[in-house]
């Protein structure tokens, strides 16, 4: 008598749906939102003092009672302000406009062809980040008074152009690696010569990844002080946290707390609204290529 093997029944998990999925933990809910407030309580403070003006500046209240923009106007109308705020923007978009040049090239160079070592490479151009400003403040100071370029805005652009080049170079390796091998190499079997392949598929494809680098080090640069405090000593060529610092009151008592705290708003509202609208770029910028090698 033939036996019939019956096979036995399967169990079907069901997934669960997509929104549940998806739904954070509260634990991880409630950290973020910490982490959120911590982040902007500082922030909010900063607007909250640029709102107040006479005695009201040394009250401790969470609201301005008179609220007013009598600081921000002082801070508009001041011209040594106003200038800083150029010599800034001009600074920084100079200065990222070299990095993102000089490190496309070696990023392209580190990330796509066949050179020996390239993880040492790298690793070196990375230690330039990890090493003290201060250890080179003064004699930078020494050597650029012997050359005429002390208290000039190429002065500051050379300085920040080395320490932002390794950030830009890390990054922007990061994404010409993700990018597929296939594409470069169907550009080059058409006739495209290396630079070819390089100027008309790998930029177009990281364009992403150039826009965060640029973020990244165009806020570096912006925020940079002890470089701009260092190589400059007039208002001619000091950049905005430089100007800021050298704020001074109507008298010797005064402590210009208002002026400071509106400046400080001004020129900090700018950043956080492209790290807000940027925010997603920036990490993947920084985490791409964290996993493979």
């Amino acid at each position: 008598m033939a036996t019939v093997l019956v096979p036995a029944p399967t169990t079907t998990s069901t997934p669960p749906p997509a929104g549940r999925r998806d739904r954070p933990r509260p634990l991880t809910l409630v950290f973020a939102v910490l982490v959120m407030l911590a982040s902007l309580v500082p922030f909010y403070w900063l607007i909250n003092t640029s709102l107040k003006t006479g005695a009201e500046l040394s009250s401790g209240t969470l609201f301005p009672t008179a609220p007013s923009l009598q600081n921000y106007a002082e801070v508009l109308q001041d011209g040594e302000f106003l200038t800083a705020l150029r010599n800034s923007v001009i600074v920084g978009v100079v200065t990222t406009s070299l990095a993102l040049l000089l490190a496309s090239f070696a990023a392209y160079a580190l990330a796509r062809l066949k050179l020996p070592r390239k993880g040492l490479i790298l690793g070196a151009v990375l230690s330039v980040t990890t090493f003290p400003v201060i250890a080179i403040a003064a004699p930078m100071f020494k050597i650029w008074s012997d050359l005429g370029i002390y208290d000039t805005l190429l002065g500051l652009i050379v300085p920040k152009l080395t320490f932002a080049l390794p950030m830009a170079i890390f990054v922007l390796t990061s994404f010409f690696r993700e990018i597929p091998f296939e594409l470069e190499e169907s550009a080059l079997i058409d006739g495209a010569t290396p630079f070819q392949a390089f100027r008309k598929v790998i930029l177009p494809l990281a364009v992403p990844g150039i826009a965060t680098t640029a973020i990244l080090v165009f806020i570096s640069v912006w925020n940079e002080f002890l470089l701009a405090v260092t190589l400059t000593s007039t208002p001619d060529a000091r950049t905005v946290p430089v100007a800021i610092a050298f704020f001074s009151g109507t008298n010797e008592f005064d402590q210009p707390i208002g002026t400071i705290s509106a400046a400080s708003v001004i020129v900090t509202l700018p950043l956080l609204l492209l790290v807000l609208i940027f925010q997603k770029r920036i990490v993947a910028g920084l985490t791409t290529g964290a996993i493979k090698g």
